[in-house]
């Protein structure tokens, strides 16, 4: 039989000497180079934020609570001074269109610079426009061609009448029209209708003709007057326009000369000159009532009209935006038109126009959490649009489902250059990417978080450089090197691994500010590693309820644990239980029962769809193992079942194959396991034994039960070989070890773990192939044997003696019906 040595305390914690940090206390650090840290993404991201190509956008993959985001903030806070300085975007008013917005580009700095000029403008135009009009030179303007005008048409109409008088026709002025009446000889006085009733039939039908020709010539000439007074008007209207040119070109003329080199603002600028004079005469001409028609655009007031909407603004010596958007919705991102009620009606204007995260970005970076995009409808849609186009274009959500039917805004989209960078999760980006085949043309380059690092000295002091940074960024308390060492070993427990580093930086903050508060509490300057071992034993006794549930209930007996004694086909496997802020182990009972069938092995968690497919697979394997071991020389005739008793939820994972080979084995062949140890570990087909995950919480799990039913010194825990390096258990364990009253074993094969188990030789095959009497492996073999030999000379075990049953009422059950 081969004695197998249990582990030394030595072997069971992997200790930082706050020697070897080579500091006193953190604030002699600098701080950390996050490429020490995470050297493969950091060479990614440079990657991704320096190369100028469309679609060279970023993933970062981190787990939460990695410091991914702390990370790109980072690096692009160091990058953004570099590159082309971002650009200034106005939205002004497109006069040519009435639901057209233009926009306009301008150097950082010089958007601020506009919108003041022209809210100047737009309260000054409103004055020059009145003072133009009430100007004497305008209104004795006016006047005279007024007066012209009206001397013409009196002239005109003086002619007519005079050329009447001649032909014996006199032309009268009555209240409401002019008429026309035959002379007397005297051409003093108009005939009147009895004395034109006597003239001869000759002479009437001449003078009705003469007066009828007359009739005609005035209208002719009334016909003319309209021609006349629109050209008075447009003359008005033109010494209007040059009178407001006048007065508003010298406002105009103070601003032109600051954006002599923006052509698209001196554009803008005679543009509102232009509309300046023409509504400036429009609103003049509707409040003197005229019959001109006033557009809506006139109506409009100055102060809407002129004022610049300064969409985004970017200091003048500024380096390129980074913009965090935390909550991606689709208005968000590409921004939004608001409206205003006005006489019970949504009106909307450029002004209302707001910018989105994408525009705030423009020239820059944006960085939003992948999965908070996904969960926002259209948004991520509305992203990939920007990016394939090129342009942001301001869309609401009810056009985008087509539900928008009145007349919108249209503004000018756009023309967007940012650096998109989406954070998530390794899962979410293998999710996005198989969904859509987009994503790897519109994001090249995915930059992955480490989630561990190699535990050398050179990396402890790196750490070390870590946890002064986070403590730094915190406000907290300098730590002590005993405390940072002590740090440094909880990280290695996070990693479940004693020689790599978690590099998580969410629980090591959280963990250093609960030890911040203890030294505040004690009035103590630094964090003592007696505040970090106390904020790790509170956090420990907090997440503590289901854990003591679960041990209370074992030690009640609800939960039927042995951790003494012996038992045939019972083994103590380890159950880990997983929970968001804390994860424990508690042993489980593994049986398995052997009886005569066609080689098969029931996994009875399968079965009622409690075992998961991994756990499935170990069982198999088992089934595999006893077939390749036993069933090259007879057939496999048995029938066994393995179970995890009292299991009222799913299991999953294989690291009890091991567990549940060793009770497989034991059912077998009818040696009893000791039930003072428990056995976690996953066995392959060939019996070797592999790693598996969480041993040092399965571990302390069993060490617990046994600690408060009194550890006897027979108790201990078998694990993989493999998990040696990942063990980082507490201190009462170790305590326990040292002083004989509980073991760790390392097993490498099913061998050494049955002999452990049982106290007996595994019994190997020697040079003949034969196994010696009395081993495990013997004893399975004989038991198996016997099987096939009862199957095959037809014997069974005698049959149950049938019990008789009283006579009683028959009970019909109802049919289930399928779902």
């Amino acid at each position: 039989m081969t004695m197998i040595a249990e582990l030394p305390p030595e072997r069971l914690y992997t200790p930082c000497e706050p020697k070897s940090l080579e500091f006193d206390t953190t604030e002699s650090l600098v701080d950390v180079d996050l490429a020490l840290i995470h050297p493969r993404a950091v060479a990614a991201i440079q990657l991704g934020i320096g190369m100028r190509v469309r679609g060279c956008n970023l993933f970062v993959l981190g787990e939460r609570g990695s410091g991914r985001r702390a990370l790109v903030r980072h690096i692009l806070e160091a990058a953004a001074p570099e590159g082309p300085p971002p650009e200034d975007w106005c939205y002004v008013c497109d006069f040519a269109a009435s639901e057209g917005v233009k926009l306009l580009r301008l150097p950082g700095g010089r958007g601020r610079q506009l919108f003041q000029d022209m809210q100047r403008f737009s309260g000054e135009v409103g004055l020059a426009v009145a003072a133009a009009f009430e100007d004497v030179q305008y209104q004795s303007r006016v006047e005279s061609l007024e007066e012209e005008e009206k001397a013409r048409e009196e002239a005109a109409l003086q002619a007519l009448g005079e050329d009447a008088r001649k032909h014996g026709i006199a032309m009268l002025r009555e209240p409401d029209s002019l008429v026309f009446a035959p002379l007397k000889d005297d051409a003093e006085k108009t005939i009147s209708e009895e004395e034109f009733a006597r003239l001869p039939e000759a002479q009437q039908q001449k003078l009705s003709q003469g007066v009828n020709e007359y009739y005609e010539q005035l209208q002719r000439l009334m016909s003319k007057l309209p021609h006349w007074r629109r050209n008075l008007q447009r003359a008005i209207r033109e010494v209007g326009h040059r009178a407001l040119r006048l007065a508003v070109g010298h406002l105009i003329a103070e601003i032109r000369p600051a954006y002599a080199d923006l052509p698209a603002v001196v554009a803008y600028l005679d543009a509102v000159l232009q509309d300046a004079v023409e509504t400036g005469q429009a609103s003049y001409e509707a409040r003197r009532g005229s019959e001109a028609e006033t557009s809506p655009d006139a109506e409009m007031t100055a102060g809407q009209r002129y004022v610049v909407n300064l969409l985004v603004e970017n200091p003048p010596d500024g380096g390129r935006p980074v913009v965090f958007e935390a909550n991606p919705t689709l208005q968000n991102l590409v921004g939004r038109i608001d409206h205003r009620v006005h006489m019970g009606t949504m009106v909307s204007h450029f002004t209302l126009i707001r910018p989105g995260a994408l525009h705030r970005a423009n020239g820059g970076f944006l960085v939003i959490d992948a999965a908070q995009l996904l969960s926002q409808p259209h948004a991520w849609a509305a992203l990939k649009r920007t990016q394939q186009s090129g342009e942001i274009r301001i869309e609401s959500l009810a056009d985008v489902v087509g539900l928008g039917g009145s007349a919108q805004l249209q503004p000018e989209p756009v023309p967007v250059d940012v650096k998109v960078i989406l954070i998530a999760e390794r899962s979410t980006y293998d999710v996005i990417a198989e969904l859509d085949p987009d994503v790897l043309s519109l994001f090249k380059i995915n930059a992955e978080l480490e989630s561990e690092i190699d535990r050398t000295p050179e990396s402890c002091l790196h750490y070390a450089r870590l946890i002064a940074t986070l403590a730094r960024n915190d406000r907290l308390r300098p730590l002590s090197a005993g405390a940072v060492a002590r740090v440094i070993e909880h990280a290695a427990r996070l990693a479940g691994d004693a020689e790599k580093l978690c590099t998580q930086t969410q629980p090591l903050c959280d963990l250093l500010q609960e030890a911040d508060h203890l030294a505040a509490v004690a009035d103590a300057p630094l964090i003592e590693r007696a505040q970090i071992e106390a904020a790790l034993d509170a956090r420990r006794a907090r997440n503590r309820r289901l854990e003591e549930g679960y041990r209370e209930d074992i030690l009640r007996g609800q939960l039927l644990i042995d951790s003494s004694g012996e038992h045939v086909g019972q083994v103590n496997g380890l159950a880990v239980i997983a929970l968001a802020d804390a994860t424990f182990a508690h042993p489980v009972r593994i049986t398995a029962t052997v009886g005569m069938g066609e080689g098969e092995i029931v996994d009875i968690e399968r079965e009622v769809e409690l075992g998961g497919p991994i756990h499935s697979k170990g069982v198999l394997i088992l089934s595999s193992f006893l077939a390749a071991r036993f069933g090259c020389a007879i057939p496999l005739s048995l029938r066994a079942t393995l179970v995890f008793e009292q299991s009222y939820c799913g299991v999953e994972g294989d690291s009890a194959s091991l567990a549940e080979l060793a009770s497989l084995l034991s059912a077998l062949s009818g040696i009893p396991v000791r039930q003072s140890l428990a056995v976690s570990g996953s066995v392959n087909q060939f019996g070797v034994v592999q790693p598996v995950s969480d041993i040092n919480e399965k571990i302390e799990g069993f060490f617990e039960v046994c600690r408060a039913r009194g550890l006897s010194g027979q108790q201990g825990v078998l694990i993989p070989a493999a998990n040696v390096c990942h063990l980082m258990l507490r201190s009462a364990v170790i305590e326990a070890v040292r002083e004989g009253r509980f073991h760790i074993w390392a097993v490498r094969t099913i061998e050494e773990a049955i002999e452990l188990l049982t106290g007996v030789e595994a019994g190997g095959p020697d040079e003949k192939g034969e196994i010696p009497r009395g081993s495990v492996n013997y004893q399975v073999a004989i038991q198996l044997a016997e099987l096939a030999r009862i199957r095959q000379v037809g014997l069974t075990p005698p049959p149950r003696p049938l019990h008789r049953r009283k006579p009683g009422p028959r009970v019909t059950r109802k049919k289930r019906q399928p779902r």
